[in-house]
C-alpha cells in the first residue's frame, strides 16, 4: 500500500512541477469574480448561495471546471509516450496496472481539489457580493450541486483517460473529451425521444436533473438508474484502458 501511495504522490508531484498546474484554478476564481461582478450590476442576483449554486452546477459554470479537467487530464499518458518518458516508468519493479492506476488516482484527486476550490470560492463570492439575505437556495443545495459536478467531471475525465491511453495522443483525447462536454446537451435533445437512448452515457451523465424534483428526459429513468448506467460506462473506459496499457508493445 505504501508503494502505490509513493506513485501516487510521484504522479502529483509531475502535475504539480508543471507552470500550467494552478492556472485552471486562476480560471476558475476569475470566472467567478467575473461573472458576480456583472450580475451584481445588471441583475443584482439572488443570495450568495443562490449564486454559488449556479456556479458550481453543470449547467452553469461547473461546465467550465469539467472542460479544464480534460485539458490536465489528456496528457497525462498521452504525453508519456510523446516524451519517450513512459519507457523508463515502466522499468520500475511496480506493475503496469499499479503504474497506470496511479496516474488515475493522482487524476481524480486534482479533481477533487478543482471541485473543493470552485465550491469555497463561489461560496465565499456569492457571500460577499449578495449577502446572506433569504433566497431561493441554501448552502445544502450548493454542496449537492457541487457532487453532481464532481460526478459529471469524474466520468468526462475517464473518457479522456482512456482516449489518450488508446490514442497515445493528447491532441486526440482532448478533442473527443472536449466534444463529448460540448455536444452532450445537442445529444439529449435529439436522442431523448427514443426509448433506447436512457441507456447512452449523455443522457445519465448530468445528476442535476433530478434535484428539485426534476423529471428525466427519458420514462424510465431514476437516481439509481443512471448511478449504475455511469458505473457501468466507468467500467468500461478503465477496463479498455487498463488492458490496453498492459498489453501495448512500448519498446
Amino acid at each position: 500500500m505504501r508503494s502505490f501511495g509513493n506513485l501516487v504522490w510521484n504522479e502529483w508531484l509531475k502535475m504539480f512541477k508543471k507552470r500550467s498546474f494552478f492556472l485552471p484554478y486562476l480560471l476558475l476564481a476569475g470566472a467567478v469574480i467575473l461573472v458576480a461582478v456583472m450580475l451584481y450590476n445588471f441583475s443584482g442576483g439572488d443570495n450568495g448561495y443562490g449564486f454559488a449554486e449556479m456556479a458550481v452546477s453543470t449547467r452553469g459554470m461547473g461546465q467550465m471546471l469539467t472542460l479544464l479537467a480534460v485539458v490536465v487530464t489528456a496528457g497525462t499518458v498521452a504525453k508519456e509516450h510523446s516524451m519517450g518518458t513512459i519507457k523508463l516508468l515502466l522499468i520500475r519493479a511496480q506493475s503496469r496496472t499499479k503504474i497506470l492506476a496511479s496516474k488515475y488516482t493522482a487524476i481524480l484527486i486534482y479533481v477533487v481539489t478543482l471541485v473543493a476550490f470552485m465550491l469555497a470560492v463561489s461560496v465565499l463570492t456569492g457571500q460577499i457580493t449578495f449577502g446572506m439575505e433569504n433566497g431561493s437556495a441554501t448552502l445544502n443545495d450548493v454542496l449537492q450541486g457541487s457532487l453532481y459536478n464532481l460526478v459529471y467531471t469524474v466520468v468526462y475525465v475517464t473518457l479522456t483517460f482512456m482516449v489518450g491511453i488508446l490514442t497515445r495522443s493528447s491532441g486526440a483525447a482532448i478533442g473527443i473529451g472536449m466534444f463529448s462536454v460540448i455536444v452532450e446537451s445537442m445529444v439529449v435533445q435529439l436522442l431523448a425521444r427514443y426509448s433506447w437512448s436512457k441507456y447512452l452515457l449523455f443522457l445519465n451523465v448530468d445528476l442535476s436533473m433530478y434535484s428539485g424534483g426534476g423529471s428525466s428526459p427519458v420514462p424510465g429513468m431514476s437516481l439509481a438508474f443512471s448511478i449504475t448506467v455511469l458505473a457501468a460506462y466507468l467500467l468500461l473506459f478503465l477496463g479498455a484502458g487498463f488492458v490496453t496499457f498492459k498489453k501495448r508493445d512500448v519498446a
